[in-house]
């Protein structure tokens, strides 16, 4: 069973997956493997021990194999080409249905930013976030669009500065810097979570995901109180974002105010196996949008990039048709 845990974790990260999904029929007995790959659920060829697969990891994450019927998550540590992964394997049941999710928590820590896509603008625009000491920064995208995995390359790719996380859930540990978790059980909201944070002179604040009000307003206040503020928010486009953010109750003048740039993302299959494409709104173009509530000429749409990297095979054209068209 080692090898073939080997193999399934060699296919993840060469196709940058950061969830391996499993789907137990508790009838028959039968193991369904799956893989998000470019936001689509792929399904790997059925093997003869994928059940023996399956109960492999249950043991690996100390599960009890007497209780599959109650909601359990593990974790457990594998080397796999001499990298050390650190791995979550979740499992609940329903009726007919046994769900188990492999998670490799430090994917992301593999990564330098110029790993993370091809293109020279959003390279240099990533690049740029870490030279502010200052604004708001959002990574945007669908799920499964590499978000998470962008941030924290961000955050890999910092020295010598002090970084605090407020996450819910924290998805990747990293003794780097100082992570807190939402926990309405202990009180432990966003306002609460930031004000503590601002107790220790952070250099550099990371929000999760941004998926309610309060998530929104306290990204806004830390960046209006000088900080650098790094979040991601679940948006198809970078106008999307913006108004995404104002429809959470983000006030437009001090949105305007403190919004350094915005990326928008997707995931591509290609050569290497998957690679990012950005759409980019830096400050100058968050400032045209401000003033006239649309895009500038100089803007690059994500629909124009996905067919200029398909047209040049830094990706697969059908894979890009399945999001745009050309």
């Amino acid at each position: 069973m080692e090898d073939r845990l080997q193999d399934l974790l060699r296919i993840a990260l060469a196709y940058q997956v950061t969830d391996i999904h499993f789907s137990l029929l508790s009838q028959k007995g039968e193991v369904a493997i799956e893989m998000r790959v470019h936001g689509t659920m792929e399904q790997l060829k059925p093997q003869d021990d994928d059940l023996r697969l399956f109960h492999y990891l249950m043991y690996r994450a100390n599960l009890d194999l007497s209780r599959v019927s109650v909601p359990q998550t593990g974790s457990f540590e594998e080397e796999v080409d001499g990298t050390v992964l650190s791995l979550r394997f979740a499992l609940v049941t329903s009726y007919r249905l046994t769900s188990g999710v492999l998670r490799i928590l430090n994917h992301s820590s593999r990564l330098q930013i110029d790993d993370l896509t091809r293109d020279r603008q959003a390279q240099g625009f990533l690049h740029d976030i870490l030279q502010h000491r200052t604004g708001l920064f959002v990574l945007s995208g669908p799920t499964g669009s590499g978000k998470t995995t962008s941030l924290y390359t961000l955050l890999n790719s910092v020295s010598g500065r002090k970084i605090y996380t407020l996450e819910d859930p924290v998805e990747v540990i990293n003794p780097a810097y100082v992570q807190l978790q939402i926990n309405d059980r202990q009180h432990m909201s966003y306002a609460e979570g930031i004000k503590q944070l601002m107790r220790h002179d952070p250099d550099i604040i990371m929000i999760g995901e941004i998926r309610d009000s309060e998530a929104a307003v306290m990204a806004v206040r830390c960046a209006l109180t000088g900080h650098l503020v790094l979040t991601s928010l679940h948006a198809s486009s970078c106008t999307s974002a913006i108004l995404r953010l104002l429809d959470l109750g983000v006030k437009d003048y001090q949105l305007k105010d403190v919004l350094g740039g915005i990326s928008n993302q997707r995931l591509y299959p290609c050569s290497q196996g998957m690679t990012g494409i950005y759409e980019i709104m830096d400050r100058k173009e968050v400032d045209y949008w401000f003033a006239n509530k649309e895009t500038s000429e100089d803007f690059i749409p994500l629909s124009a990039k996905a067919s200029f990297a398909a047209a040049n095979g830094i990706i697969e054209k059908m894979a890009a048709a399945a999001d745009f068209t050309f």
